[in-house]
């Protein structure tokens, strides 16, 4: 399976194609895998991301799933890339990951049936959907800052064609320690149902990008940590989480907030904990 990445080298941003543990661009330069800079190896014009698709996560919240997927989108200013640092803002606490898939558009989409939506597929990659929810109380409804962040999107580190999303494991760490075990068989609806329910009435572009969903298991990391999203056939995606360099303001906009809203879904829809939480991080 090919799998291109997008590069800093010499100054500019070049595609190149994985040879083994080097990377090698269509004029023939060669970088070592770990010595590469990478960058997001798309350019989307947009990023649009499903709730709930994974049964291990929606029985995790107790709750039931609709007729049919919801979704919220991420500006593609929150876009990060492997290797990338991912901001906490001083002052906010509950920051998680979701190790997720993304879909890549590959040719422009629109009111196409789920049958013929892998032909409009370009690639896959791994995605961390991050969620900053000390901003859930005011943002629930668009998710916009939550989700939409500065660096909240990271995605590598290659984008990789040809690739079966059936049943692929996928696995999130913490600092080495498996912390999301799932697979793309837990879906309730496929890469291909998701692409073609968006197209009905959002025309995609090549480059866009759709997340595809989390298992169970989104718990809040802080500065230090080393999260990485590991999916089979795909790659591994690191960051390293870092506090933000200012607060964010207080003489403007809603503040962070830390309601049973916001430490139940943190802490993953622990609803009999409410007034009684284990320690805080």
């Amino acid at each position: 399976m090919p799998e291109y990445r997008r590069i800093l080298l010499d100054g500019a941003a070049v595609q190149v194609v994985r040879d083994g543990e080097e990377l090698v661009a269509g004029d023939g330069r060669r970088v070592k895998v770990e010595d590469a800079h990478h960058l997001p190896p798309v350019v989307p014009s947009k990023i649009i991301a499903v709730h709930l698709n994974h049964r291990s996560r929606v029985e995790e919240f107790r709750i039931g799933l609709g007729p049919a997927p919801t979704y919220f989108h991420k500006p593609t200013s929150s876009l990060n890339s492997h290797g990338g640092a991912i901001v906490r803002p001083e002052g906010c606490k509950w920051l998680n990951y979701e190790g997720e898939v993304a879909i890549v558009i590959g040719r422009t989409a629109r009111n196409i049936a789920p049958a013929e939506a892998g032909e409009y597929i370009a690639g896959y990659t791994v995605a961390n959907d991050y969620g900053l929810h000390d901003f859930r109380d005011t943002d629930a409804g668009s998710m916009l800052r939550v989700k939409g962040s500065d660096t909240l999107c990271p995605l590598g580190p290659g984008l990789v064609t040809d690739w079966d999303f059936r049943g692929k494991s996928l696995r999130t760490y913490v600092n080495g320690e498996v912390v999301q075990d799932g697979s793309t068989d837990e879906m309730e609806w496929d890469m291909h149902y998701l692409v073609a329910d968006i197209a009905r009435t959002i025309t995609l572009n090549p480059g866009d990008v759709l997340l595809s969903g989390t298992p169970a298991n989104s718990r809040p990391v802080r500065p230090g940590d080393f999260v990485e999203v590991e999916v089979e056939g795909l790659g591994r995606l690191g960051n390293r989480i870092v506090s933000g360099p200012t607060p964010v303001r207080t003489d403007v906009g809603a503040q962070p907030t830390e309601s049973e809203e916001v430490l139940s879904t943190a802490l993953g829809g622990d609803w009999e904990f409410r007034g009684i939480r284990p320690p805080k991080r």
